[in-house]
């Protein structure tokens, strides 16, 4: 969902704004249209004439945003730092978390800033194909991370294993079962090329899974996807642990990955 679909949506003229910043996932993922996790009554992400609600795939809570203010802010993690040891070490994570994520929020604060200044005549808007490329650059950067998060639990503890439930099914209908997807994800995460991400989506046209690779944070993505589990492959996720062994950072996720939420985030992207 494009922002202009979106703000076709709203009848209140005073959620422009935050409209806006609600679709903040469509700008890098084509998928998290209302990333900001408006309930579906509220203005600008109802039905109009028929049309479905898109549905929320974070919570406020989950993505760090503020509905009164616009703003986003670092959303907390669901476990320590050091609960995804082995696979992740606390080091990384903390980090990652705290210094990469938090870089990501502070530039889209900032270009969301700059491009109101823009919109109100203070701002310079020959500068407006730059902070555009910010908002997609640190926006998408910020919504990849809060994804990938909450998609990991400690391992035995809700991370790891098998998929159950409606994930598992679907994988076994397009991937011919779990280990031809680990193999496809796999290869795909440990093949992006630089920087980047590897993804499972919902792709919800042909209501089926497939796994893209994406770039940078936004680059080489499918418009229209649902994202529901991606992995990080920028060296700042695993350096510290893995240097340049990434193939054995990859197979290492697969013991934290939290299929429940998974699961959960396709209920909401299928609803």
């Amino acid at each position: 969902m494009t922002l202009d679909a979106f703000n076709q949506t709203s009848t209140d003229p005073t959620l422009t704004r935050r409209a806006a910043m609600g679709t903040l996932g469509a700008l890098g993922l084509g998928a998290v249209a209302s990333a900001a996790g408006q309930p579906a009554d509220r203005p600008g992400t109802g039905s109009r004439r028929g049309q479905r609600p898109v549905p929320a795939l974070l919570t406020h809570e989950e993505l760090g945003f503020d509905p009164e203010t616009g703003r986003y802010a670092l959303p907390k993690l669901p476990y320590s730092y050091d609960a995804l040891e082995p696979s992740i070490d606390a080091q990384t994570m903390e980090i990652h978390h705290s210094k990469h994520h938090q870089g990501y929020v502070n530039g889209l604060n900032r270009a969301l800033d700059k491009l109101a200044d823009i919109r109100s005549g203070t701002g310079d808007a020959g500068l407006i194909k730059h902070w555009s490329r910010e908002l997609s650059f640190h926006g998408s950067g910020h919504v990849n991370h809060a994804i990938f998060w909450q998609t990991m639990a400690p391992a035995g503890k809700g991370g790891g294993g098998e998929p159950g439930g409606p994930i598992a099914r679907m994988i076994n209908r397009d991937f011919g079962g779990f280990d031809g997807f680990k193999t496809h994800f796999g290869a795909a995460s440990k093949a992006v090329e630089a920087s980047g991400w590897g993804w499972l989506v919902y792709e919800p046209t042909g209501g089926r899974l497939l796994v893209i690779q994406g770039e940078k944070q936004q680059n080489l993505m499918m418009t229209g996807v649902v994202p529901l589990l991606g992995i990080d492959v920028w060296e700042h996720a695993y350096y510290l642990k893995y240097q340049n062994r990434r193939a054995e950072y990859v197979d290492a996720f697969f013991n934290i990955v939290n299929w429940g939420k998974v699961n959960e985030l396709l209920q909401r992207a299928m609803a």
